[in-house]
């Protein structure tokens, strides 16, 4: 495994060198999940190719999607869960085909000693991923629910890099929290303003 997909590693070989060998790699399949919520963080996942949508699961079992993690990226949760001995408060997901390099959290302290650059990489992490929750946060409180499940279906397709999104009605609803009839009505009315075509376990994004 390489880790020329992280660019914030590009000009120092050391540190690239360091986490490969302090490192384990691992293969995910699409939907598989890579962290169940309570679960307890013995490695800091960076993303070598593919990509990870990390949800929250509240007491009835309805998820709500908080962020994604792509290539390059990390997980700022298991970083802090890591570092603190904590429990997972999330499930990470393997959006599609994916390779993660895992670094030991008892390596984490010592790479920030010896890497300056590594707790600059944390915390621009950090600061990406506070935006992100706060604009799940904006769009439960102001957006109506067809706003968010289309700009939701943006989100999966640019991170697939593809119009056409591989997905159940029934999985769309768990991912934004709400009920599948009303998911079904509501993509029934985008298709009909001319937003997207509707397949089988596939929507086609128009516009």
């Amino acid at each position: 495994m390489e880790l020329q997909e992280i660019n914030e590693f590009k000009s120092s070989p050391k540190i690239r060198e360091k986490l490969l060998a302090i490192g384990f790699a691992k293969e995910f399949a699409e939907n598989e999940v890579i962290l169940n919520e309570n679960a307890y963080i013995k490695a800091i996942p960076i993303v070598t190719k593919g990509s990870i949508r990390v949800m929250r699961t509240d007491e009835d079992g309805r998820e709500l999607l908080l962020y994604y993690i792509r290539s390059g990226e990390s997980c700022i949760m298991s970083f802090l869960g890591g570092i603190h001995q904590d429990t997972s408060k999330v499930k990470a997901i393997a959006e599609e085909e994916t390779e993660i390099l895992f670094i030991p959290t008892d390596k984490v302290s010592l790479l920030i000693k010896e890497f300056p650059e590594w707790l600059d990489y944390i915390f621009r992490l950090y600061h990406k991923r506070f935006e992100e929750l706060l604009a799940v946060v904006n769009d439960v409180a102001f957006k109506k629910m067809d706003e968010r499940l289309l700009d939701y279906l943006h989100r999966k397709s640019e991170v697939s890099s593809s119009k056409i999104i591989q997905t159940t009605h029934e999985q769309l609803a768990n991912e934004l929290g709400t009920a599948r009839v009303v998911i079904s009505r509501l993509l029934k009315a985008l298709e009909e303003e001319g937003l997207m075509e509707l397949g089988r376990n596939k929507i086609t994004l128009i516009k």
